[in-house]
């Protein structure tokens, strides 16, 4: 089982990333998969749910209206689109697969928004 981040990287105030998230060993439509983000000296905090039946979608307030998680069953990847980032998303993101008492990580990619 393995998660693959990628699509990080500088973006000055107000511009776009996005963020895959490639899953192996497993399909990302039977598992709940999420996106996480650190930042320096903070908690890690859940940014954005993609439930396995249904595909609800959530997201934590602070990013509401500016990021959008999906999931692509064919590729078996996870996006997240982030649009109008602020100097505050900066962090390191990392994506998370869950289902029942399972759990896995990916090893995190690095978004840095600054001008």
């Amino acid at each position: 089982v393995q998660l693959v981040e990628s699509g990080g990287g500088l973006v000055q105030p107000g511009g776009s990333l996005r963020l895959s998230c490639a899953a192996s060993g497993f399909t990302v439509s039977s598992y709940a998969m999420s996106w996480y983000r650190q930042a320096p000296g903070k908690e890690r905090e859940r940014v954005a749910i993609i439930t396995s039946a249904g595909g609800s979608t959530n997201y934590v307030d602070s990013v509401q209206g500016r990021f959008t998680i999906s999931r692509d069953n064919v590729q078996n990847t996870v996006y997240l689109q982030m649009n109008k980032l602020k100097p505050e998303d900066t962090a390191v993101y990392y994506c998370k697969a869950t289902r029942l008492t399972y759990q896995y990580w990916g090893q995190g990619t690095q978004v840095t928004v600054s001008s």
